[in-house]
């Protein structure tokens, strides 16, 4: 199995169920794959990466009230990305803000 095809692997204890995970062909054209897994494992423990005190705040009540979480990061080369798992937990996307 390549690289590009190889399973997300969770190596944190998550705060929620993450569900089917998934990154858009944007983020897998930009973003390194160690740099996605590396991000994918802050979100699930809650390291909700360059998000001001707000949307932090708004993260912590989706947790406790069932509604979408959403992670922002930047890659080692200024990119940025976000990470969104969905208010049902059925799936989390790996994206570039562009293809929102």
């Amino acid at each position: 199995m390549s690289d590009s095809t190889a399973p997300f692997i969770i190596t944190v204890e998550p705060r929620f169920a993450l569900g089917g995970l998934n990154a858009t062909p944007g983020a897998l054209g930009k973003i390194p794959r160690f740099e996605m897994q590396a991000a994918l494992n802050r979100h699930a423990s809650g390291d909700w990466g360059e998000l001001d005190t707000h949307d932090r705040k708004a993260n912590e009540d989706a947790l406790r009230e069932g509604t979408r979480l959403v992670s922002a990061y930047n890659a080692q080369d200024g990119t940025r990305f976000w990470i969104i798992t969905e208010h049902d937990r059925s799936l989390t996307t790996i994206l570039l803000p562009m293809e929102y």
